[in-house]
């Protein structure tokens, strides 16, 4: 017999289920929310798809897309506002990440649109279950036109990979469902506010800047203190304790508690970090954080989004070394959700008006 996640032994998870806008964070059905056996099985099968080979193939790809997307940039008068979320952030890890599962361009801009609507923790329950009904069925459409016309992309492998496993130990529809879901959700959003926070951060940080320039810091260095910093996800829904947890001050969380990870609040912790944990600093020595989890549920796509995050900025700041931030600092606003962690809008002026 399949295997399934056990939710038992949390109390609340059905009405959770029921009522609350973001249950498809702990009902999909993927390794995000397995555990023990589950999770390993379906990490094995994952796993290739952010091999250190797979990922070194997709650099010129990724430094091509940030080129073409720069090209498209310089187009722009001087003076003028641009707005880079939506022009640099938004495109470049959709197109890498539609390039490695193999989603058709003619899906990707529907699966931007379901994925924003995943993030969103202002829809009420009935608008989220009708963004969740949409990507299920969007999801089936692309592992049917994978099944019938398959590539070398991952969706074709991990399709591949369920059609032919029958001891039990591949994928069930749902997990391969889920799984696609998870990969394309990841790899998409969470690398677009990352890039929106790296770029935010040295415009407001010149000093910062001038290390990098200088060669005191390297791009890797800022994408690190920016992972640490400002992670690209705030709170985490939603865990729920297996055990009883005993807290420094006293408190326990009891066995069946839900669970709200906050990654900006462990990441600057002074224990962790010192007493200047709250300082963005490019020059950091230790660099440790959590904005990509931890153990075995460390996200396999690391890799492939420090690389596209370092790329867009290196061709960034080399082709538009005057560019500005257009507004105050203090009047961006940001996402509408408690889940991302970016700006709605990232206004910059790439070059002085003439």
């Amino acid at each position: 017999m399949r295997r399934a996640t056990n939710f038992a032994h949390w109390p609340a998870f059905e009405q959770t289920n029921n009522t609350w806008p973001l249950a498809l964070w702990i009902n999909v059905k993927n390794m995000f929310t397995a555990y023990g056996t589950d999770h390993r099985r379906l990490r094995r099968m994952v796993a290739p798809a952010f091999s250190a080979r797979r990922i070194a193939e997709l650099k010129p790809t990724i430094e091509t897309v940030v080129t073409e997307l720069i090209d498209d940039l310089a187009a722009v008068p001087a003076g003028q506002v641009v707005d880079l979320r939506e022009r640099l952030a938004y495109p470049l890890p959709i197109i890498v990440i539609s390039r490695l599962m193999g989603v058709p361009e003619a899906q990707q801009e529907e699966f931007r649109q379901l994925v924003d609507g995943v993030f969103d923790s202002t829809l009420t329950h009935e608008q989220a279950e009708a963004v969740t009904t949409r990507l299920y069925e969007t999801t089936d459409r692309l592992i049917a036109i994978k099944r019938s016309n398959p590539g070398e992309d991952m969706t074709s492998l991990l399709i591949a990979a369920r059609d032919e496993e029958s001891d039990g130990a591949g994928f069930t529809h749902e997990e391969l469902r889920g799984t696609l879901m998870l990969m394309i959700n990841a790899g998409y959003e969470t690398t677009v506010s990352v890039i929106d926070q790296a770029v935010f951060a040295m415009l407001t940080s010149p000093d910062r800047l001038h290390l990098v320039r200088t060669g005191q810091a390297t791009w890797d260095d800022v994408v690190e203190e920016t992972l640490r910093h400002e992670p690209a996800v705030k709170y985490l829904p939603l865990r729920y304790a297996l055990a009883d947890v005993p807290l420094p001050d006293g408190q326990i969380i009891s066995a069946g508690d839900a669970i709200l990870a906050a990654y900006p609040a462990a990441n600057r912790h002074p224990e962790w970090h010192g007493p200047d944990a709250d300082a963005f600093e490019v020059t950091r020595k230790v660099k440790d954080h959590l904005a990509f989890g931890h153990g075995v549920h460390f996200c396999l796509g690391a890799p492939l989004a420090r690389l596209e995050v370092a790329e867009a900025l290196r061709q960034l700041f080399a082709r538009f070394p005057t560019m500005s931030l257009a507004a105050a600092p203090d009047a961006l606003q940001p996402v509408p959700t408690l889940i991302s962690n970016g700006h709605q809008v990232l206004p910059v002026r790439l070059r002085p008006a003439e």
